[in-house]
């Protein structure tokens, strides 16, 4: 899908595997963003393995200007035990220098489109409570915010120590 905004021309297309190194920029470039760079340890080799892999477990779409990949939307499918099959959206992220032109606006339809596409219970994404550009966004949408989920879990250095059978 090619996109035509305040003169200048973007598309939103799925990602190829070519694309993980810029996939994993982005990434890195929110953790900047959320001051959490030493929170990242996906790799590459994970991207590929579980995008594009024989059992992919994400898509992705991808904001792409002349061969430049500006923003992403990293999506999954979930499964509610009251909705059935949902959309979960894990992050939008667009590059701080490409920002305010649209962009993240374009990725948020086309994850909405394959949100529809795919008959999803629902669609949902979380927002850290302090991203107030993040919350802006969501709410021009009319977004519902829910304050009655606490989120949980266990980190991956929990789940190699902890032993199930001593919980």
């Amino acid at each position: 899908m090619l996109i035509y905004l305040r003169s200048m021309s973007f598309e939103i297309e799925i990602a190829l595997e070519a694309d993980v190194p810029d996939i994993l920029r982005l990434i890195k470039e929110l953790a900047v963003y959320e001051k959490a760079t030493n929170e990242v340890t996906v790799t590459e080799s994970d991207l590929l393995h579980d995008g594009f892999g024989k059992h992919k477990i994400f898509d992705c779409f991808i904001a792409r200007e002349n061969k430049n990949v500006l923003g992403i939307a990293l999506i999954y499918t979930k499964y509610s035990t009251w909705k059935g099959r949902c959309l979960f959206l894990e992050d939008i992220i667009v590059s701080e220098a490409e920002r305010g032109r649209g962009i993240g606006k374009e990725l948020f339809r086309e994850v909405v489109r394959e949100a529809k596409n795919k008959s999803a219970g629902r669609l949902e994404w979380q927002v850290l409570d302090w991203n107030q550009p993040a919350i802006g966004f969501y709410k021009k949408f009319n977004s519902e915010f829910d304050s009655s989920w606490i989120n949980c879990r266990f980190t991956r250095e929990q789940l190699i120590t902890i032993d199930p059978d001593k919980l």
